[in-house]
């Protein structure tokens, strides 16, 4: 047969329940033929499906992709489907693309669902999500219980590193934001106090809101998204390549070894942050009441003293404790409940970063009602 003739596709029915489709020609990517009529005659009503390839001469994935959808198709419609005509080399490719089924919904997610479609999905998937939150909520419980009993199963310079890692090494990035969040302050404080002659109350301002709530917020923020985005990073990347199931072959628990040191640490190190944020937040407004404003350096300092008390000094702690909380079980979670992929490492990340976020602002929404029903 010459090795250039056209691919054919020919149907013919042997019997009246059975169905035959002849392939022949070369087939290639390039030069394939209408295959929709060979789909269409399956829904002939026939019970069988066989197929020749006398006339066949050289193939290559085009015919392998026809005759997977086309079995595939029949088997759907529970025909009978007989392959023995087909080259050995060709049923060989076939039985292994049957050999690993195809994912759930992966043919439904390659057609884009309707806007309404896809809310009734995320709706419906709302119980599934909060229930794998608790779960990880309770596994991260009953591991702090053990630390607390002295039985978890982790090694101390991995919290050591951590510590490092989550204090020492953010101590920049915080000192830029309190120290410019300090000035923004002070500058937004003074465009209205000027109007009436008291700008020593920019003191009071930058002192108050930086030690009660802001220099919490602002530290939580940034380690939210350096922190966080670093523990979903991490161990997404430990997901992807087995890591995190090899500690589970070898009796290790995950939560013990890679969760609870990273929470401990970011808990540990949060309230050493907020307090530096806070020292360096007041600098900024410093800086702008003395250069800016002319007041009295000394004048400053004690419109600061005694505008700060030791409550306020504790809700920013209480903020920073409950924001280190937050942001490392937000990465761990996400990190740990991570794909196989490298696209899913990326999406963890941000799903750290983002619930990290959201997480702070409403938490530190509950936490101003509650002071505010208590009267502190």
């Amino acid at each position: 047969m010459n090795s250039h003739s056209p691919p054919s596709i020919s149907l013919d029915q042997p019997t009246p329940d059975r169905m035959r489709i002849t392939v022949g020609g070369r087939w290639s990517l390039g030069a394939s033929p209408d295959t929709a009529k060979a789909h269409a005659a399956l829904s002939a009503g026939c019970s069988a499906l066989d197929f020749s390839a006398e006339a066949l001469d050289e193939w290559d994935s085009s015919l392998v992709i026809f005759l997977l959808g086309v079995i595939r198709r029949a088997r759907q419609s529970n025909m009978e489907v007989d392959q023995s005509g087909l080259p050995a080399g060709l049923n060989r490719l076939i039985a292994l693309a049957f050999a690993v089924p195809e994912r759930e919904g992966a043919a439904r997610n390659a057609i884009r669902a309707s806007l309404l479609e896809r809310v009734g999905e995320a709706s419906l998937s709302i119980p599934r999500k909060l229930g794998d939150i608790l779960e990880f909520l309770g596994e991260a419980t009953i591991s702090l219980s053990r630390f607390l009993r002295g039985r978890a199963n982790f090694r101390w310079r991995d919290l050591l590193l951590m510590m490092q890692q989550t204090g020492a090494s953010a101590l920049p990035i915080v000192t830029l934001i309190s120290l410019l969040l300090g000035l923004i302050l002070a500058f937004v404080g003074a465009v209205q106090l000027r109007v009436f002659g008291a700008q020593i109350y920019v003191a009071s301002l930058v002192g108050i809101a930086m030690v009660r709530v802001m220099g919490a917020v602002m530290t939580g923020i940034a380690m939210a998204g350096r922190t966080g985005a670093s523990y979903a990073a991490v161990l997404g990347t430990m997901q992807v390549n087995e890591e995190v199931d090899a500690l589970v072959t070898l009796g290790v628990s995950p939560m013990d070894f890679l969760v609870l040191p990273r929470t401990l640490a970011l808990v540990l190190m949060m309230p050493l942050l907020t307090i530096y944020a806070n020292v360096m937040g007041i600098a900024g407004g410093y800086i702008v009441g003395v250069t800016v404003l002319g007041l009295n350096p000394m004048e400053y300092l004690m419109a600061t003293k005694a505008a700060l008390s030791l409550a306020n000094v504790w809700i920013g702690l209480i903020h920073s404790v409950v924001f280190g909380v937050v942001i490392a079980l937000s990465g761990c979670f996400f990190g740990m409940r991570c794909g196989r992929s490298s696209s899913a490492v990326g999406d963890a990340t941000t799903s750290a970063v983002v619930s990290g976020i959201i997480g702070i602002i409403v938490v530190t929404a509950l936490i101003t009602v509650m002071c505010e029903v208590i009267g502190v």
